[in-house]
């Protein structure tokens, strides 16, 4: 979906360029990876910080190990230098916040209405000649109905996808902290946290404004359906948006 490209702005160019979750991700990501640059940059003064960080290479250890599926240690290589670290970090994070919510928070929006997106087909598609084509024929609509999720699924997948899509009343969303300035005495990391936090509001404003944008069809096409689930911010209940700070199951 996308090429490398050193010309563009986060270093590759989208192949389609209204692809909402590739546009608006990639300037999620480059907002998380600005956030953890500055904070390496802060702790680790120099590549040789971070190959004598035992804790770190322990963790690093333990994250290969897991990746291989396999405890051999000869698999096991210390991890380098704070580039690595960076990236290590930025990855982590966007895999516990902004790809969970673009995953996770639309499945009510997107699949709630199950004749949208049915969870699975109970009959084959019928051949000509047999009754079961006459009667897709005669009413394809009854016919299709008969075919994907029955009834008693359909509402247990959509309490489920209901319950999966809400954000709880103290839901911590990207950015902010709920200890407020008192995470750390030191004061760089806040002030660069408060940047990071800035900047995923002025982000925000960005989405919302390529939502408005009417030339952008996979936004504003026939369905009318903006896509705003990577929107970092969100009150509570089921709103189609919002980034947490963490997964929660």
């Amino acid at each position: 979906m996308a090429v490398e490209d050193p010309s563009s702005p986060y270093g590759v160019r989208l192949l389609i360029e209204d692809y909402p979750y590739a546009s608006d991700g990639l300037e999620i990501w480059a907002a998380i990876k600005s956030w953890v640059d500055e904070y390496v940059n802060l702790y680790y003064k120099s590549e040789v910080a971070v190959r004598n960080d035992t804790e770190l290479q322990a963790f690093w250890k333990e994250l290969v190990e897991v990746g291989h599926g396999d405890s051999d240690a000869t698999l096991w290589f210390k991890m380098q230098n704070r580039t690595e670290l960076i990236e290590t970090c930025t990855t982590l994070i966007w895999m516990a916040s902004a790809l969970h919510a673009a995953i996770n928070f639309g499945q009510y929006p997107y699949g709630g209405y199950i004749v949208n997106r049915p969870t699975k087909s109970r009959r084959f598609m019928p051949e000509k000649g047999t009754p079961e084509y006459e009667e897709l024929a005669e009413d394809y609509e009854k016919a299709y109905l008969r075919t994907i999720t029955p009834m008693r699924d359909t509402i247990m997948n959509m309490t489920i996808m209901e319950v999966l899509s809400t954000h709880v009343s103290d839901e911590v969303f990207i950015g902010k902290r709920v200890e407020g300035g008192l995470w750390t005495y030191d004061i760089e990391p806040h002030v660069a946290y408060q940047k990071f936090g800035k900047k995923l509001a002025e982000i925000e404003k960005k989405l919302i404004e390529r939502n408005n944008d009417e030339t952008l069809k996979n936004r504003n096409g026939p369905v009318k359906m903006p896509y705003t689930v990577l929107y970092p911010s969100s009150e509570p209940g089921l709103t189609f948006r919002g980034i947490p700070n963490s997964v929660s199951i």
